[in-house]
């Protein structure tokens, strides 16, 4: 056993009375008026083209400058799981709507940020004239597309291979559609879900940057951030500051795991599927005291009978769902047509593709564009291969072993949740005096951004595997490439399925950034379509900048239907619990 390293909550119940409510009263408290002072910056007038106050790369600006990061990142973060839940439960419970949503959610995933980003930000700068909001609205968008889609893939993939007995059981009890969620598809996704959003967030740090430097009516400005005092530094070759920026982002970090994360991670433990108890909870120290203090108590009692009312409504707007009967004439004509339109609107965009295309950039531009989308295709196959045989025993060590999970899960959050980004300077320094290509440097920075996918969701397959089963597979004597072949490729299957096509995403995402790096006045340029993006866009070269992302979509929606979507389908008729 692990010795303790922070107070239990028996040992906190034995302290004098209220003071566990003293601290969850004075954190509240320091919490809003952080909020209230880092917030209020965001409420400044602004009317392009009035220039934002630039960056200084005084170390005592970095602590407002990453509370401002922070900030939008936690608000990416709500309207980030307010679409998962709503577009991923539409996704997973209509027959019709799949077949357009998880297909659209490819394209989405797909879409640089800088093109989203690009597209809206003048929208935004309209719906909040003479403010600053419309830019840190810009910027909250542009994160929030680097947090979303994996969520949502996740999410979409849970209610999907809900165990079968269970979904039996509701039925019988004929439970609501709304109870239905709450009482078992919610539960059964959560720890699936939370593992996710830890990498989302980590990937919304990764494009932090990015989105704190807005291009508007052929200006850039600059929001004050973290992300941008790392690109000034950068820009200024001042390695002083970037060591600051850094071992700032870094107590940002571990700031975040401890405050937020950790007592998530601990709160979770109790979706866990078991019919035996767990051989280790996770632990949190501000959990234990959350669960102290009486006031959360207090306040759930009254909010209790509030609840319930929602409770009854939310049910009464959701009866049960109708139990499966074979399709009518009516609904198979109603599907035809259904397909038929589908097919219309499919054929109209690709015409206007092909018209675009002939009347803009050439077909021997687009040949050339594909040619640099299969070079950043292969990189993207090696990455996915390098982190499936590294990661993915990791990660299921450390949902295996609670001595070892409480050794290396902080350690693998704060690798994850780490901008690579903000070391890409240093690596373009040693790729520059190695003489190392860039070609191949670049899956290096393109791995640091995408591999964490399938190491979080393998962690979350592996814990969320029923002790009964690894106990009765330990009874059983399996051992070696047996009990990966029996229980654990089987019991993380689909969570993989689900990391593998994150990862694939994230990465021809971040071969925007990674083939194209610089140092100073030095910049090292890799052959492939997202070096090919980022000059378009560097130049404004707009018919490039919509061919370069429209073959990236290609690329990776016709990589997820040909290959992920039938491991999905796998998943969901042989490989889940």
């Amino acid at each position: 056993m692990l010795k303790r390293t922070f107070p239990s909550p028996e040992s906190l119940r034995r302290l004098p009375f209220g003071l566990a409510d003293i601290a969850v009263i004075l954190g509240t408290l320091v919490l809003i008026a952080l909020i209230a002072r880092v917030g209020a910056g965001t409420l400044v007038s602004f009317v392009p083209p009035n220039v934002v106050p630039g960056i200084s790369l005084d170390p005592r600006n970095l602590p407002y400058y990453a509370g401002r990061s922070t900030l939008r990142m936690f608000v990416a973060l709500f309207f980030s799981t307010l679409f998962t839940f709503i577009y991923g439960y539409i996704a997973a419970r209509s027959r019709r709507a799949e077949r357009v949503l998880i297909p659209l959610l490819d394209i989405l995933q797909s879409v640089p940020v800088l093109g989203f980003l690009s597209i809206t930000v003048t929208g935004f700068i309209a719906l909040f004239p003479g403010s600053l909001l419309g830019l840190e609205a810009a910027s909250i968008f542009a994160i929030f597309t680097s947090q979303a889609w994996n969520m949502t893939f996740s999410f979409y993939q849970s209610l999907r291979t809900v165990p079968q007995e269970l979904d039996e059981a509701v039925t019988l009890y004929r439970l609501s559609g709304w109870q239905r969620f709450t009482k078992l598809e919610l539960p059964s996704a959560t720890i699936g879900l939370l593992w996710n959003a830890i990498m989302s967030f980590g990937g919304g740090w990764f494009f932090v940057a990015a989105s704190e430097a807005i291009s508007v009516l052929n200006r850039q400005y600059t929001l004050p951030g973290i992300g941008s005092y790392v690109a000034a530094a950068v820009a200024a070759k001042d390695l002083p500051a970037l060591g600051w920026a850094l071992l700032t982002i870094a107590i940002v970090i571990l700031l975040v795991n401890q405050l937020f994360w950790a007592p998530l991670v601990a709160w979770t433990d109790k979706f866990r599927m078991e019919q035996s108890a767990a051989v280790e909870a996770p632990e949190s120290w501000l959990y234990d005291l959350l669960k102290t203090a009486r006031i959360p108590h207090l306040l759930g009692q009254a909010l209790t009978p509030l609840g319930e009312v929602i409770n009854h409504f939310l049910s009464w707007l959701t009866p049960q769902r109708s139990p499966h009967i074979a399709e009518t004439s009516q609904q198979k004509l109603g599907d035809r047509l259904y397909n038929f339109v589908l097919l219309i609107a499919t054929g109209g965009l690709l015409a206007a593709g092909l018209h675009f295309i002939l009347t803009t950039v050439g077909l021997s531009e687009v040949a050339k564009a594909f040619g640099l989308g299969f070079l950043t295709l292969l990189r993207v196959v090696v990455l996915l291969v390098f982190s499936t045989l590294v990661w993915t025993p990791i990660g299921v060590a450390i949902g295996f072993n609670p001595r070892l999970a409480h050794l290396l899960q902080p350690v693998v959050q704060f690798l994850a949740s780490f901008p690579a980004n903000f070391i890409f300077p240093f690596a373009t320094l040693f790729f520059i005096r190695s003489h190392i290509s860039i070609n191949w440097g670049c899956i290096l920075l393109m791995a640091l951004g995408a591999q964490w996918y399938i190491l979080f969701n393998s962690i979350a397959g592996a814990v969320s595997i029923p002790t009964d089963l690894r106990e009765m597979a330990t009874s059983m004597g399996l051992h070696g490439w047996q009990l990966w072949r029996k229980l654990i490729i089987p019991g993380i299957f689909s969570a993989w399925v689900t990391g593998g096509i994150t990862a694939s995403g994230g990465a021809w995402n971040a071969s925007i950034v990674s083939e194209v790096v610089a140092w100073g006045q030095t910049t090292l340029t890799a052959t492939g379509l997202g070096s090919y993006i980022a000059q378009a866009t560097a130049a404004g070269d707009w018919p490039r900048i919509t061919l370069g992302i429209g073959m990236m979509s290609l690329f990776v929606v016709g990589l997820n239907r040909v290959f992920w979507r039938r491991l999905y389908q796998l998943a969901e008729t042989k490989y889940h619990l």
